[in-house]
């Protein structure tokens, strides 16, 4: 007998040799039908496992985290004998469970078009019509190779070549035999929802220097609702990707002919831009910090003292020739802020020092991970960096914290994830300041009232940090402010301060970004608010349609005292129906649309057109600018 003890507390005898899933069959039919999976002292594992000796059981659903993503690793080995029914010359490479779904990579003589994926769902069909057992087989690393070879897979014996165990894990459903640690569903049938999403090319391994792939994206749940669901979400991820929002609202564009991931804003997304930075400088000024330039390149010998040469050379790019001096163009704006802290001896009465800084950076970026705005060579980064005495950690990272949730509640976001990265294996600094940098980092998010979770060896080799990722309006997170304590960089740069008591002492280094790059999270809101931004951010805030020629006049005369009044206001006076007019200013995404004919000019009125809520009427003209002047206020804390 074996004793199998629940998560309830409660201790049961079975019969030795007993499986996970035959035990929840004697429990109840429901949980029969839903198990999946079983965590058996703390190992997840096969539901048909058998038990022997004393175990802590816990069977695992089709609606919990880990049951799900069984279901999704065990979709993509159905997925792939599919591809090999379809296609049997073609190769297996990797084919693992990720967030919302699973991926499959396959090397095949042509790329997949979306008329196969259609013909690779149906084939899955037939796959978990047949209800063939997942079977789990454990051989030597050499037999699994020469099986490998033999089916002619390469992809299969260079994994196999690397892992140092002498037995490895494979698994069997029907012909199809795949390389797996598992654990997998009892059988094919029990794949509950799914749905093949797209294909697309993959570097194998991420190197782009290897092979190109085929992969294969697809996901699954365990009902139809929360696929429909799922779907739809895709549908409207779809919708607001700022890269096509981007070029529909002429936002900003990318150029081969400049090189990948540099962007350029055209005049809409530019105008945002500069309200976003003025709001920024605006705000750090009245939060007690002041503004500096740094240059874009420096010497050699600065990121030798630095480290950046050491630690980040494969991010910078290659050196050029000065006057026979190497330089770099910078990927930070750190080191320049300490060489004009270095310019005059600082007192304690000088600091806390707050330097903030839209500083432009250049990192090397693989060509496969470029993303839009989201993950581009160039960038302006929102830096800025706080000199303190190691007494004032507490205040300095309290306000720092507050300061950054401020800013982010005022572009709209006011859900967070928030963790804080603790000692990793190797650092600098004394066990006791780290100690202390984490408690002032843990007390600012508790005075607050932010929950935040424990990111234990998170940090960075120099000091603590917290990260901030805020949450859009389609709730996906976004890694955005971050704030690390730095022993580092003071120590390197040899910078101090005189205490009051006449010594020299080594000042504490905060970093901090706030909304990170202002490409990326202009790329964020752009999805965050769908295109159609909150007023204050509006390129456009008003388009004056007029209806007939007659009009133009009053139409341009109304839009020059619009401007003189500071609103951001365009015309639409061409020759054409005020139908189409009204359209396209509603594709545009404006937040106001002001129609003008014979009546309202003789009037000095208006028709107003809203963005959320279509037509309100005629109002006088200077009614409507004392609304928009109202509406426009530059947002303050």
């Amino acid at each position: 007998m074996v004793n199998i003890k629940f998560p309830d507390g409660k201790t049961i005898e079975y019969p030795d040799g007993v499986t996970p899933f035959a035990i929840a069959e004697k429990i109840s039919r429901k949980l029969a039908k839903s198990a999946v999976c079983a965590r058996v002292n703390g190992i997840l594992t096969d539901i048909t496992t058998p038990l022997s000796g004393d175990v802590e059981l816990n069977i695992l659903t089709d609606d919990t985290p880990e049951g799900l993503e069984v279901i999704r690793h065990s979709t993509s080995h159905v997925m792939a004998e599919a591809v090999k029914r379809l296609y049997p010359q073609a190769k297996l490479a990797i084919g693992p469970s990720i967030e919302d779904g699973f991926y499959y990579d396959f090397d095949v003589a042509e790329p997949f078009v979306p008329e196969d994926l259609p013909k690779i769902e149906k084939e899955m069909a037939g796959i978990i019509a047949e209800k063939k057992p997942f079977v789990r087989i454990e051989m030597e690393r050499g037999k699994a190779i020469e099986m490998m070879k033999s089916k002619d897979e390469p992809y299969k014996v260079e994994l196999l070549s690397e892992i140092k165990d002498d037995k490895i894990s494979l698994y069997k459903q029907g012909d199809f035999t795949d390389l797996c640690r598992g654990p997998h569903i009892p059988n094919t049938g029990k794949v509950p929802f799914f749905k093949i999403l797209k294909a697309t090319g993959a570097y194998w391994r991420g190197n782009e220097r290897g092979k190109m792939l085929q992969r294969i994206y697809g996901t699954a749940f365990a009902t139809k609702e929360a696929l429909a669901e799922y779907l739809n979400h895709l549908e409207e991820v779809k919708k607001r990707d700022h890269r096509r929002l981007g070029k529909d609202l002429d936002l900003f564009s990318t150029h081969e002919e400049a090189g990948a991931g540099l962007i350029f804003w055209h005049p809409r997304g530019a105008m945002i831009r500069y309200l976003a930075e003025e709001f920024w400088k605006k705000e750090h000024l009245r939060h007690g910090y002041q503004l500096l330039n740094t240059p874009h390149i420096a010497k050699d010998s600065l990121w030798k003292i630095s480290g950046h040469l050491d630690f980040y050379r494969e991010s910078m790019y290659a050196s050029m020739d000065v006057d026979g001096m190497k330089y770099h163009v910078k990927p930070m704006n750190c080191p320049g802020h300490i060489l004009v802290y270095k310019t005059k001896v600082r007192s304690y009465r000088d600091l806390p020092i707050r330097w903030a800084e839209l500083g432009t950076v250049y990192r090397y970026e693989r060509p496969g991970v470029l993303h839009g705005l989201l993950r581009v060579r160039g960038f302006t980064q929102d830096d800025a960096h706080i000199f303190c005495e190691p007494s004032k950690i507490d205040e300095e990272v309290l306000r720092t914290t507050k300061f950054a949730i401020h800013i982010l509640n005022s572009f709209g976001f006011s859900e967070f994830d928030v963790s804080i990265g603790t000692m990793p294996e190797k650092y600098i600094g004394s066990p006791d300041i780290w100690k202390k940098a984490i408690n002032a980092l843990e007390n600012a998010l508790k005075i607050i009232g932010i929950s935040y979770t424990m990111e234990e060896g998170g940090g960075a080799f120099y000091g603590p940090k917290i990260d901030i990722k805020i949450k859009d309006s389609l709730k996906r997170a976004w890694q955005c402010s971050t704030i690390q304590v730095d022993f580092n960089l003071p120590e390197r740069f040899d910078i101090v301060y005189a205490a009051a008591d006449g010594t020299l002492q080594r000042p504490i280094m905060i970093h901090r970004a706030l909304v990170g790059s202002l490409e990326r999270f202009f790329g964020i809101l752009i999805e965050h608010y769908g295109g159609a931004f909150p007023m204050w951010l509006a390129p456009v805030q008003v388009i004056i349609a007029s209806i007939s020629e007659g009009n133009v006049a009053y139409a341009e005369k109304l839009a020059e005292q619009f401007r003189s009044e500071d609103v951001r206001v365009e015309t639409d006076v061409r020759n054409e129906r005020i139908s189409l007019k009204i359209r396209d200013a509603i594709a545009e995404k404006v937040p106001y649309i002001l129609i003008v004919g014979e009546r309202e000019e003789q009037n000095n009125m208006v028709s107003v057109r809203e963005r959320n809520k279509g037509d309100t009427g005629q109002v006088p003209v200077q009614d409507f600018l004392k609304k928009i002047r109202e509406e426009s206020i530059f947002r303050k804390g």
